[in-house]
């Protein structure tokens, strides 16, 4: 295997938002060995510079979805996939038609930046955050967004993402990552997977020679489209019943950290 891609939330990171020893250990062998990796997350790029921190490498970041590619080492986007503002403005539109109580955010920037209208519910580590701040739904419009992020009170997730794909068929990809009920909206055809193979593509990197670990439905395409695709113990049952392998141990116990050492021989 030439890459290793990894999603964060659920999959590398644990509960408490850390990585474990044994794991930065396992990535910075494969880094020194040159194995090119590459970190695969819903998250937007203000939510990862916890986790490069701790690595400790350079990795690029495939953000928002697939959306925004990033490059720690020049902090720039190197590569960018947006909702354009008018794909944005028709979505928001066909769901507010259609969804009652239905609330929205965008990240902005591939997610240095979120506005959201003020009913949508934010999360207390975020509520003053400088770069996260209300906004009408008329503002929210004026410029293309990395995600648009979804929510309409209490629902189940799997059926609420497929109730938004539906309103959005042709024109965004609807997925989940959570289980919170929020429902996260990206530009037609873009998702890890798309992203992903580009990035490999810039390192020769055929899909068999990668390997990729997920746990929600949002990481499907990519474990579908990487040649050894590796669902979490603990992931969500589709994504267990899509992928290639399963991990050993969950999230919390080192699962990737241990399914790399028996693959690479350390």
């Amino acid at each position: 295997m030439k890459l290793v891609a990894t999603d964060l939330d659920g999959t590398l990171v644990r509960s408490d938002r850390t990585v474990s020893p044994r794991t930065v250990k396992v990535f910075r062998r494969l880094h020194e060995a040159g194995v090119v990796i590459v970190l695969v997350t819903g998250r937007p790029i203000r939510w990862i510079f916890p986790v490069y921190s701790q690595l400790g490498i350079p990795a690029l970041a495939i953000c928002a979805n697939g959306a925004a590619t990033y490059d720690p080492a020049t902090d720039t986007i190197v590569h960018s996939a947006p909702l354009e503002a008018p794909i944005l403005a028709e979505a928001c539109a066909r769901l507010r038609a259609e969804v009652p109580e239905v609330v929205f955010a965008v990240e902005r920037d591939g997610g240095r930046q979120m506005r959201h209208e003020p009913s949508f519910p934010v999360g207390p580590w975020e509520a003053d955050h400088e770069s996260v701040g209300p906004a009408t739904l008329d503002e929210i419009l004026t410029r293309p967004a990395a995600k648009l992020l979804v929510r309409a009170g209490v629902q189940a997730p799997d059926e609420f993402t497929a109730r938004v794909g539906a309103c959005l068929t042709g024109i965004a990809e609807a997925t989940n990552s959570s289980s919170s009920g929020m429902v996260e909206v990206s530009a037609a055809g873009v998702t890890k997977a798309s992203a992903l193979s580009r990035v490999a593509r810039t390192h020769s990197a055929a899909a068999a020679e990668v390997v990729a670990f997920g746990d929600m439905p949002n990481d499907l395409p990519m474990l579908t489209w990487a040649g050894r695709g590796v669902a979490m113990l603990n992931g969500h049952a589709a994504v267990r019943a899509a992928a290639d392998d399963v991990t050993a141990y969950s999230n919390e116990d080192d699962g990737v950290a241990e399914y790399l050492e028996r693959l690479f021989g350390f």
